[in-house]
């Protein structure tokens, strides 16, 4: 056992912060952290489930405690870069194609770095393809041949695929974890997810 699944959309917030803990542990366990991505979109719609500002609308006190809770993460972890983007929701579709293409052309990393950081610290409007160029070009990445990348058949093929995956494994929102078959969800679980490789490794 030498791997963390990390099944997530660039559209969830809490995918983004537990983004920025990630390699906090990775480098305190040794464990690898696979990054999968999986339309969130696709996931709701398999699950019928919904975000929570659709479902918690009517539950004030909720929503409140939800921004409480993001708030003291962010302050536990120094994620001062963290900024709410003004155009949330965001359509990721095109983005998360993107993600499944530079999988497939070798610099998923650092376009993985660059939709997060466009999303959650810039806060760009990602689902306008002149800002998705722009945003690609700016962190010296082919955006023109990515973009194109995306709109193919195998591209369209492979996000469908990771999405039907998850669904199939249980996750229902982003972030979720997987440790072989046990799955954690949402970014305060990294740390059972954590705690679960080290026990599987016996450490």
């Amino acid at each position: 056992m030498d791997a963390i699944a990390f099944h997530f959309d660039f559209g969830s917030p809490n995918a983004y912060l537990a983004h920025r803990v990630i390699p906090e542990v990775a480098a305190r366990s040794g464990a690898r952290v696979d990054y999968v991505p999986a339309l969130l979109g696709g996931v709701f719609k398999a699950t019928n489930n919904r975000s929570p500002m659709e479902a918690f609308a009517e539950i004030p006190a909720k929503r409140a405690y939800m921004v409480r809770e993001m708030e003291r993460f962010v302050a536990r972890h120094g994620l001062r870069e963290f900024r709410r983007n003004p155009h949330f929701p965001v359509n990721t579709l095109a983005i998360m194609r993107g993600a499944c293409a530079a999988q497939q052309a070798g610099c998923f990393m650092p376009y993985v770095k660059t939709m997060f950081r466009g999303m959650w610290e810039t806060g760009r409007k990602l689902d306008d393809p002149a800002v998705i160029a722009a945003t690609l070009a700016e962190a010296g990445l082919d955006a023109a041949a990515l973009m194109a990348l995306a709109q193919t058949p195998a591209v369209k093929q492979a996000l469908i695929a990771n999405t039907e995956a998850s669904v199939a494994r249980g996750a229902f929102g982003s972030p979720t974890f997987f440790v072989g078959e046990e799955m954690f969800f949402g970014k305060d679980q990294l740390r059972d997810a954590e705690e679960e490789f080290l026990r599987r490794r016996g450490g």
